[in-house]
């Protein structure tokens, strides 16, 4: 995997153990890290350069891991940082509220470096290009995809997904009418490299409307089976 080499893998951490083991076994894997123990550090490093991928530690001295995953994907510059979570939490409502704000995925310690590394792999590999044969996807007069520059505009407008939003709608926009259950999409999406939890699929599917704004109706709840686009 040639692109490995190329990504920059950023691990916000306060345990300098951790912080060790988990730049260890990245790099073993061919990546390039960079860690910090402090949102103020890695915030200096942001003006300087832009990781490819974040691991973030939702307990950190100087801030809150929610609210800098809030932070990043308010800002136009940032938001696009794919994001796995790193905490000692593993209630239900803490995954959720992870997800709703944007993270991509979701690891509770204790942890297994290699499993982190395959879930690092696993996200990165969602944003390589599609391989869906067209470049543009236009479903009605609205909602246009852009498969090549992994762009989505509303009416003219762009607007800014994560990476699994993307996901999500490609997938949905690349069989319009067709439904499909919860199940599909979670092996779509995450195959068996993630740990589902109840309601992954809704909260991003609630998170895609909030964001198509006019073009929202586009998404069709099909009530006990699961979801489908079409105009």
């Amino acid at each position: 995997m040639d692109w490995i080499k190329t990504h920059l893998i950023a691990v916000i951490e306060d345990e300098a153990d951790i912080v060790n083991l988990i730049s260890i076994h990245l790099k073993r894997s061919g990546f390039r890290v960079v860690g910090f123990s402090s949102f103020k550090s890695f915030s200096t490093f942001l003006n300087e350069q832009i990781p490819d991928l974040l691991i973030l530690d939702l307990m950190l001295p100087d801030a809150d891991g929610l609210d800098i995953c809030k932070y990043l994907k308010t800002k136009d510059e940032f938001r696009s940082i794919p994001i796995i979570m790193l905490t000692a939490k593993d209630g239900e409502m803490d995954k959720i509220l992870g997800l709703e704000l944007g993270a991509d995925d979701y690891v509770t310690k204790p942890f297994s470096p290699k499993e982190l590394v395959a879930r690092v792999k696993a996200v990165l590999r969602r944003r390589i290009k599609p391989t869906d044969e067209r470049s543009t996807i236009r479903i009605g007069k609205l909602l246009k995809i852009d498969l090549e520059k992994y762009e989505v505009a509303v009416d003219g407008k762009p607007i800014e997904l994560t990476s699994a939003e993307f996901r999500l709608l490609q997938l949905l926009a690349s069989r319009k009418g067709r439904v499909f259950s919860r199940d599909s999409i979670l092996d779509y999406l995450w195959g068996n490299e993630k740990a589902v939890i109840d309601r992954t699929v809704d909260v991003h599917i609630n998170n895609l409307r909030k964001k198509l704004g006019g073009a929202k109706t586009l998404i069709k709840n099909i009530r006990g089976i699961g979801y489908k686009l079409e105009e």
